[in-house]
Parts: C-alpha cells; sequence; structure tokens
C-alpha cells in the first residue's frame, strides 16, 4: 500500500462503481467518487497516510451523500424516488383481474399483477381501482369515481 496508494483507492472507486452498476441504488456512487477524489490526491503527492487518507474518504462520502440528497428534493419535490417503485403506484390506476372475494382479490397495475385489498365497494373483473398504499406485496386499492 505504502508504495501505490493511487492504485489501491482507484480499486476500490471502481469496484464500488461496479457495485453501483449492478444494484442502481445510488448509496455507492458517491463512495466510488470519493474514492476516485482520493486517489488522485495521491496520485497528486498528497501523502497522509493510511489513517488520513481513511478519514478523507469517509468526510467525502457523507459531504458528497448529504449533498446530492438536497440536490435531488430540490429537483424532484413532488415526485417519489425514481427508484421507489412501490411508491410510484400509489394514485395510479389499476385494472382488477381477479374479482374481490371478502376483501381480497388481484390488480394489474404498471406492468405486472398484485394481490390486493380493497377500501370499500368491490368494482366487478375488468374494472378500474386507484392505488392507495402498499404494503410489501399487497396493494390497498379504492374503486375509481
Amino acid at each position: 500500500y505504502v508504495a501505490q496508494p493511487f492504485w489501491i483507492w482507484l480499486a476500490v472507486g471502481v469496484l464500488l462503481l461496479a457495485v453501483e452498476a449492478m444494484f442502481s441504488t445510488e448509496w455507492l456512487l458517491w463512495p466510488a467518487v470519493s474514492a476516485g477524489v482520493v486517489a488522485v490526491m495521491t496520485a497528486a503527492g498528497v501523502r497522509l497516510g493510511l489513517p488520513g487518507e481513511v478519514a478523507v474518504f469517509a468526510l467525502l462520502t457523507v459531504i458528497s451523500t448529504l449533498l446530492s440528497r438536497r440536490l435531488i428534493a430540490k429537483a424532484n419535490p413532488d415526485g417519489p424516488d425514481i427508484n421507489d417503485r412501490d411508491g410510484r403506484l400509489i394514485g395510479q390506476k389499476a385494472r382488477v383481474v381477479q374479482a374481490f372475494v371478502d376483501g381480497r382479490g388481484r390488480v394489474f397495475v404498471s406492468g405486472a399483477e398484485w394481490s390486493a385489498e380493497i377500501e370499500g365497494e368491490a368494482p366487478g373483473e375488468g374494472q378500474d381501482v386507484v392505488v392507495k398504499r402498499v404494503d410489501g406485496s399487497r396493494l390497498t386499492v379504492q374503486a375509481s369515481v
């Protein structure tokens, strides 16, 4: 490590970026960038030693993550997170594909079939409902007006 800290930090950054690309969570993007910044620092001759570099990496990760959350909140104040599939379902129309019996049935929304519970009067098969809540793999729906 002492002889080649640049390559170690570059490898950490590339590894984090690869995992981020596989899972698309956005949580590992900023640590990957932070590792890249530390790699550039070491390449430029800034030698803080392993504890100092880890501290800079941690500080950059926290700051960049917090700033990115603020930026995302400003850029998209009303809408749900693009990666939050469940949150995007709320308010969408769904079509009943299996009639509700004892308050439970199945609906089709956003390209998938879901188990659902109905609030209020149960519509028949083929009719539309509106998604009110998501609880795991079960939707709570209400007849659309």
